[in-house]
């Protein structure tokens, strides 16, 4: 994973030799910059580590041509949900709104999500559906979960495999604040964690402190 890194000035000099001279050995860049190849082996393996330069046996050193910003990109692409997901939080579809607003608070999520008596993923609820049937003078002990959720197939979700890049995106477009986690079980969805914007502000943080 590429940190952010600040180059020393013998990183940035071991930089130019390799894009004016590359592929280039370890041993010749030492003897330009009349160093020991000892002194040089950390700089050599933090640049190539951060992805500025490149290694290959009985070649040497080449320069990758890519920046700090593509190499950021890169591994923010990387990032797997699996590495960032939190534990899910699930009600069953029958609790009551009044239940399910309850145990929001509790657990302090802004995402619920329903499951049917087999555990499977049956819907999303989110705080904008609690509020909505909060108003008014309906009985929220009366009124199950089920009849205000978001029920499948309109619920987007994503497998730990996925690239939290593209959960980010996901949660833009559709404007929500968190998707479930599932993997396949029988002719449904188990919810095994989920994603929310916190998680990816997270991983993104964590990725810039080098984490």
């Amino acid at each position: 994973m590429v940190s952010k890194i600040e180059l020393n000035k013998r990183q940035e000099q071991i930089l130019e030799i390799v894009k004016k001279h590359g592929p280039i050995t370890g041993e010749h860049i030492a003897e330009m910059l009349q160093l020991t190849r000892a002194t040089l082996r950390p700089d050599l393996a933090i640049l190539t580590m951060a992805g500025f330069l490149d290694a290959r046996p009985r070649v040497g050193y080449f320069y990758t041509g890519k920046n700090r910003t593509q190499l950021l990109g890169e591994s923010i692409k990387k990032m797997k949900v699996k590495d960032f997901q939190s534990l899910p939080v699930v009600v069953k579809d029958r609790v009551s709104v009044y239940d399910a607003i309850c145990t929001m608070f509790l657990e302090d999520v802004g995402t619920l999500f329903v499951v049917d008596d087999a555990s499977l993923l049956a819907g999303v609820v989110s705080r904008k559906d609690l509020l909505r049937a909060s108003i008014g003078n309906q009985d929220l002990n009366k009124i199950p979960v089920n009849i205000i959720m978001t029920r499948m197939p309109n619920i987007a979700m994503c497998r730990k495999e996925d690239s939290l890049y593209e959960i980010a995106k996901l949660l833009i477009e559709k404007q929500i604040d968190a998707v479930p986690v599932v993997k396949e079980k029988g002719d449904g969805y188990e919810v095994i964690g989920r994603v929310t914007k916190t998680n990816i502000t997270k991983a993104f943080v964590s990725l810039l402190d080098g984490e």
